[in-house]
């Protein structure tokens, strides 16, 4: 009898031990390149911030998904009025902040008047320039009211800058931030790793996982052996060139998808030789951007013509525009009275797609005359000298901010561009709802950019993501920077 009573123990715990060790795991490792400044997407234009907080820790009324959509969010539904510009709100109620604090409309009418405010340090503050005034209805209604009807007010308040903060906690945010996401902060060991938890009071559809820690992997050579080794289980920004060591491997997944970044040669257009048209044109020509994707993306890039990725649904393929023509750069370059060439500073981010392309940049000028000195520089420089002081003749960079083909129509941007047809455009756009008419602005959009050769337009910075074959639900595509986590699981 003890012998049958021990025999059935053994055969329960044999069960429960193969249960457990069949069961889904809840906890995840995800390598991110590059740490963040600090966690508050309201304060800050590092993507970074959002790589770690989009849609985890913090929400906005609506929010943006994986193909680029229009999804609710806080709020669970709207209302437009006839004119375009009321949009009332209607929210969820029993939300919670991770603090304990309460939700409701007043939270709204905070954020958005605080990332509207003129004391503002919202990095995309232009978001909210359309705003009139935001008022609270009751606790679960808000109401707000544009100066003119805004045809991506909608998309607009779904960016990560556009997030609903408590005032009880807005100021902490950047150390310890506090969200309504489904993820609260854990923890931050700085130059190491940053750990989000489960939340267990959100008021959405439960996650799956309990626990992800975002570890900082800036060196791409060491981001092999940490997936080979099982100690990261996914890098959703991966570098193109290391895609070769891992693809064959059937522990992982290699997923190529879209992404919002246009990288270009940006020129400086106020500043001679690169005030006239030829010498822009004569560069554009110059450049083979089959040459350059092959070597700064491993040919994972897409080719673009205009300032719009391949898989938005307003984009125009004007890769024609100007095809690798040395005679014709040359022809462009003696039309300018520059026969002889001329000498150039091209500075390069620490990026490797920058350091990597500017070589090939160098060479492929080179060749019809233009000789460049190139200049490497950090972020910080790069960021002082080039985009604030528009100290620069030439430089790379990749713009991932989503549908912001608006920034050359900016006051004072790096570009120095100014063009008061493309300006109507844009200023169209701004008030047209209109699907239909908005394309067609999109594309005027787009023909301007490429015919005035304002920068040279090189691809689209491809998303590689390389994860375990086992995970479920990370994003394959980017029409914003972030890690959403919401359905993210392992399978059983």
């Amino acid at each position: 009898m003890k012998l049958w009573k021990t025999l059935l123990a053994a055969a329960v715990l044999a069960v429960a031990t193969a249960t457990s060790a069949f069961a889904a795991r809840t906890d995840l490792v995800i390598g991110i390149p590059l740490e963040p400044p600090h966690l508050d997407p309201t304060a800050g234009a590092a993507a970074a911030i959002r790589e770690v907080t989009y849609a985890n820790v913090f929400e906005g009324l609506t929010r943006i998904g994986p193909n680029g959509e229009v999804l609710p969010d806080l709020a669970e539904s709207w209302t437009i009025s006839d004119d375009g510009k009321v949009y009332t709100f209607k929210l969820h109620t029993g939300v919670k902040f991770h603090d304990g604090a309460d939700f409701s409309a007043d939270d709204v009418k905070f954020s958005l008047d605080r990332a509207r405010a003129e004391n503002s340090i919202n990095a995309q503050k232009q978001l909210f320039a359309a705003i009139d005034k935001v008022e609270v209805a009751d606790p679960a209604t808000v109401k707000v009211t544009l100066t003119h009807p805004q045809g991506s007010f909608l998309y607009n308040m779904g960016w990560g800058d556009a997030v609903i903060v408590s005032p009880k906690s807005a100021d902490t945010n950047k150390e310890k931030p506090v969200g309504t996401g489904p993820f609260k902060f854990g923890s931050w060991a700085k130059g190491s790793s940053i750990t989000v938890l489960k939340s267990d009071h959100y008021w959405g559809a439960p996650v799956f996982l309990e626990k992800v820690e975002f570890r900082i992997v800036p060196d791409a050579a060491a981001a092999v052996p940490a997936l080979l080794s099982g100690d990261i289980q996914a890098f959703p920004f991966f570098d193109p060139d290391s895609v070769a060591q891992v693809k064959d491997d059937p522990r992982f997944k290699v997923v190529v998808g879209a992404t919002e970044g246009e990288t270009i040669l940006s020129i400086n257009n106020k500043k001679p030789p690169f005030d006239k048209l030829q010498v822009r044109q004569a560069i554009s020509y110059a450049l083979d951007r089959k040459a350059i994707i092959d070597g700064a993306s491993a040919g994972l890039g897409l080719p673009i013509g205009s300032h719009m990725s391949p898989a938005n649904k307003y984009y125009v393929d004007l890769t024609g525009r100007y095809p690798h023509d040395v005679a014709k750069a040359k022809e462009l370059l003696k039309e300018a009275g520059l026969e002889n060439g001329f000498k150039a500073t091209l500075k390069l981010p620490p990026t490797t797609y920058a350091r990597l392309g500017g070589e090939i940049i160098a060479s492929q000028l080179r060749d019809v005359g233009i000789n460049l000195e190139i200049i490497p520089v950090e972020w910080a420089q790069w960021l002082d000298q080039v985009f604030t002081k528009k100290d620069y003749d030439l430089t790379i960079v990749s713009h991932t901010e989503p549908n912001d083909i608006d920034i050359y129509a900016r006051k004072d941007y790096y570009f120095n561009y100014d063009n008061p047809a493309f300006k109507k455009v844009i200023a169209d756009l701004e008030l047209t709802s209109d699907e239909a008419k908005r394309k067609e602005l999109y594309a005027q959009a787009q023909k301007i950019l490429a015919d005035d050769a304002v920068v040279g337009f090189l691809y689209e910075l491809p998303k590689v993501g390389v994860w375990d074959a086992k995970l479920q639900g990370l994003w394959e595509s980017a029409p914003i920077p972030a890690n959403d986590l919401t359905k993210v699981k392992w399978s059983e």
